[in-house]
């Protein structure tokens, strides 16, 4: 049986990217102002994973991001004044002001709700993933973790319990070298994560560029395969690189921990860049504008938007 791999679309994949980029340095812009009542760890620099990884994806698959998904989370569609308004802590947000940054969720797009625990919501995944399965209609789960995340003992059982019981499940490493301030190569004994991976008899891919088009390929090919039941979980290893630090809006090449020569090498491939290169001047600046209006409703709902009532503090917090 032939695999149909939908075909790209570059105005959408630009408008994602686009968007993904403009609210996050939104996001930066008013973070000083303390609107924002939470912390953010922002994925400028590091948008074509989510964007390639979400692109085939049906409305009704699932993704599992980690407390770096504002970008996950726009690249599925997930509602923008649902997010800012959560950043701004008020009770429109999309975890009702309670989650912040970090703990984003939109069910009716099915985005599961994110953690600020480093490798958690991989097993969550898991467990959707196996409800999928049972459902039998050709639906995916996407899991998106940093190489950090790989050092976890649940990442590997996680790997183990996909490939034994062959679950429509993509697991997605976005590899930016850092688990905080400390470089790959205080942590790793070597880079082969693939190998580690394929030891599962997981297929395990590597895009080194973070090349949009390559990431969006290799899942497309994966993904359309769990749907006809073809072939089971499917892993690919993205490098990629934040520009901001760690937690917050400014950079930090004087920190002593990375150089700006290595920003530079990655901007020179910056793929918002490159794929709005390949539309037609006057499309792309029709798309730029509608982003632009897109991301200032978002912020003027979340502006005019009530705090939650304090009578929410002791709502949801314990079961029935």
């Amino acid at each position: 049986m032939s695999i149909a791999i939908p075909q790209v679309d570059y105005r959408l994949l630009y408008r994602k990217l686009r968007l993904i980029r403009r609210a996050e340095e939104e996001i930066a812009r008013i973070y000083p102002s303390d609107k924002i009542k939470s912390p953010v760890h922002l994925s400028i620099g590091q948008e074509a994973v989510s964007v390639g990884v979400c692109d085939p994806l049906r409305p009704d698959d699932v993704v599992s991001g980690t407390y770096r998904s504002h970008a996950s989370y726009m690249a599925k569609g997930g509602n923008l004044r649902a997010l800012f308004a959560e950043l701004y802590g008020k009770d429109t947000g999309c975890a009702r002001g309670k989650g912040g940054s970090m703990h984003l969720v939109d069910m009716n797009h099915y985005i599961l709700g994110t953690s600020a625990v480093v490798g958690t919501t991989i097993p969550i995944a898991i467990g959707y993933a196996v409800a999928l399965k049972r459902e039998g209609n050709g639906r995916v789960v996407v899991a998106f973790f940093g190489d950090g995340a790989t050092e976890e003992g649940v990442f590997y059982e996680s790997l183990n319990f996909a490939a034994l019981h062959r679950l429509p499940v993509l697991f997605v490493c976005e590899n930016n070298f850092l688990a905080i301030h400390t470089p790959i190569e205080k942590r790793w004994a070597t880079r082969q994560l693939c190998e580690r991976v394929r030891t599962y008899g997981i297929p395990a891919h590597q895009v080194t560029d973070s090349d949009v088009l390559k990431i969006r390929q290799l899942a497309a090919e994966a993904i359309a395969g769990m749907r006809t039941g073809q072939s089971g979980p499917a892993f690919i290893e993205c490098y990629t690189y934040r520009w901001r630090e760690h937690v917050g809006t400014r950079e930090d090449y004087d920190d002593g921990y990375r150089s700006r020569d290595e920003l530079l090498r990655w901007q020179a491939n910056d793929q918002v860049a490159l794929i709005g290169g390949r539309l037609d001047p006057g499309e792309r600046s029709s798309i730029e504008a509608a982003v632009e209006r897109e991301i200032a409703q978002a912020i003027e709902f979340a502006e005019n938007s009530p705090f939650p009532d304090p009578k929410e503090l002791s709502t949801n917090v314990f079961a029935g």
